[in-house]
């Protein structure tokens, strides 16, 4: 199996260390309309070099740069000639590799803090006010900028907030402007990718769209493809992208595994193979899908079993068209099409220097013995970026702007062992929320709902005057900007009453409802 690279446009480098927000300086970067990737900081000079990068973004981090095993960077890099803006541990890191001095001061900062800007030369922070809010996060300082270097900032607590050497293009901020609690963060970004680093904003989905069909077509060739179409909004855009660049080489496989939505079958084969004309194969897997997962309680088994059998359906689909062509002569089938975006990647370990998260069923999920090369269009991408794409190419808003849903479906929002009759118990708990939520016109609010059945769980409950034990369900509404940090949604309480009655009255199983009201960090949006 090959991983194809990223992209050819030359990136920006967010260079991690070990940061709770590299992933958003990352999307920051973006929406300045420059293609920005994520590295570690382990990287070397050499390797860095050879991505030829436009910029490179030093990332903060929960570390003091001067202990005993703290992250560290190949000062190599500051010799590279590359624009350079380091934030916060990143910052004081420059400033101690080019010979400045960091120390524990005993003044801490810690959230919002204004920043004291005096007029200067400097284009990082051109046209900026005097005086600004901004979002720290620190208890060491830097206490003496490198030679060359002029303060361009200061707190009450900081003398040097942030600096630059103009003529190195080296720049330095101690407070997080990709944070939106920084009222002019995002416009000190934009000044150091566009003003100091002389970059364009000419990263947006058309020009996405148009690099991955020359991409797609090159990789492709002749050869027949097959995507996994699952029905979310990922893999709907994969397969419209891919089909927007292959035409007819291209068979759409609409796997019914049993853990699909109300109604979500009916949605794929009819709304978007209208919408795409894409030639579209269902498999009706129910039985086999199910088959594997009794008595499976282990959330990574799930994903790991689902992932599996996904794949035995693709390559069953396979043979049948490899019988077919050699029937009307047509070319193999040699591809494999997935809807892989970033956070899929960083979360499943797969972004650079990451921990492993959970896997994901086409990521962490797949089998060694795969017998397709991928095709993953939308790897280098976060989702609010594959919705402006799918919207570009056409796909119905009722398909490109619902919310996320999992590759594995339902199977990991059932705690315990995945059952028909549990399955059918959280299909209409789920529909019910997701109704009653779409009725208050909250759609566009939250990110998403995750409607999650506690299978093993029963709690005692009173019902038409008589005592019930059964299953609780959780309501899960988070909001988020692209999965990677969330916050727990605070839905009216008319509302949640609404999903709570309705959910106990009509589905005789559950005799209660919980809110889940935990942030990712530290949660994860799935239970499992």
């Amino acid at each position: 199996m090959t991983e194809q690279t990223e992209t050819q446009q030359r990136p920006a480098l967010v260079v991690d260390f070990g940061a709770q927000y590299a992933q958003l300086i990352a999307r920051r970067v973006r929406e300045a309309g420059v293609y920005s990737e994520i590295v570690p900081h382990t990287a070397t000079a050499e390797e860095i070099a050879a991505k030829n990068p436009v910029a490179l973004l030093l990332s903060g981090g929960p570390s003091s740069v001067y202990e005993e095993g703290a992250p560290q960077l190949d000062p190599a890099v500051f010799e590279l000639g590359v624009p350079t803006l380091g934030i916060c541990y990143g910052f004081q890191y420059m400033a101690q590799t080019l010979g400045g001095e960091v120390a524990n001061t005993g003044l801490r900062e810690y959230g919002a803090t204004d920043a004291h800007i005096p007029e200067n030369g400097s284009s990082l922070l051109a046209g900026q006010p005097a005086e600004q809010n901004v979002w720290m996060s620190h208890g060491d300082q830097v206490a003496r900028a490198p030679e060359g270097f002029e303060v361009l900032a200061t707190t009450d607590a900081t003398k040097v907030a942030a600096f630059a050497n103009e003529e190195r293009k080296l720049y330095g901020v101690q407070w997080h402007p990709e944070v939106k609690h920084s009222d002019h963060g995002q416009e000190i970004l934009e000044n150091f990718l566009h003003r100091s680093a002389g970059l364009s904003a000419d990263w947006n989905s058309d020009n996405v769209i148009a690099e991955q069909i020359e991409r797609i077509r090159e990789q492709v060739g002749d050869a027949r493809v097959i995507s996994a179409l699952s029905g979310g909004v990922d893999s709907a855009v994969s397969t419209a992208l891919v089909h927007r660049a292959i035409g007819d080489q291209l068979t759409a496989v609409f796997v019914d595994h049993g853990l699909l939505r109300k109604g979500e079958r009916e949605q794929v084969e009819k709304d978007y193979v209208e919408s795409t004309g894409v030639r579209l194969i269902t498999v009706d897997a129910v039985d086999t899908f199910l088959g594997h997962l009794a008595g499976v309680t282990d959330p990574e088994t799930k994903r790991k079993i689902i992932g599996r059998e996904f794949i035995r359906a693709f390559e069953q689909v396979q043979r049948d068209l490899v019988e077919e062509a050699k029937a009307t002569g047509g070319a193999p089938v040699k591809f494999l099409v997935q809807g892989t975006l970033y956070p899929d990647v960083v979360e499943s370990g797969g972004g650079a220097g990451t921990a492993n998260i959970k896997s994901h069923h086409n990521v962490g999920g797949l089998p060694e013995d795969l017998d397709f090369e991928l095709v993953e269009p939308l790897r280098a991408l976060f989702k609010d970026e594959v919705r402006a794409i799918g919207r570009e190419l056409g796909i119905p808003e009722a398909i490109v702007g619902r919310q996320p849903f999992p590759g594995p479906g339902l199977g990991i929002r059932i705690i315990g062992e995945v059952t028909r009759e549990r399955l059918d118990i959280l299909r209409e708990a789920d529909a019910i929320a997701r109704e009653e939520l779409t009725k208050a016109g909250l759609d566009q609010t939250i990110w998403q709902c995750p409607v999650v059945l506690l299978a093993d769980v029963r709690s005692v409950g009173v019902q038409g005057d008589g005592r019930t034990y059964g299953h609780p369900i959780v309501l899960r509404p988070v909001s988020s900007e692209d999965a990677m940090t969330a916050d727990w949604t605070r839905l009216p309480y008319d509302v949640l009453s609404r999903i709570s009655n309705r959910i106990t009255n009509e589905v005789s199983e559950v005799n209660r409802v919980v809110l889940d009201v935990t942030s990712k960090p530290p949660a994860t949006i799935e239970w499992e």
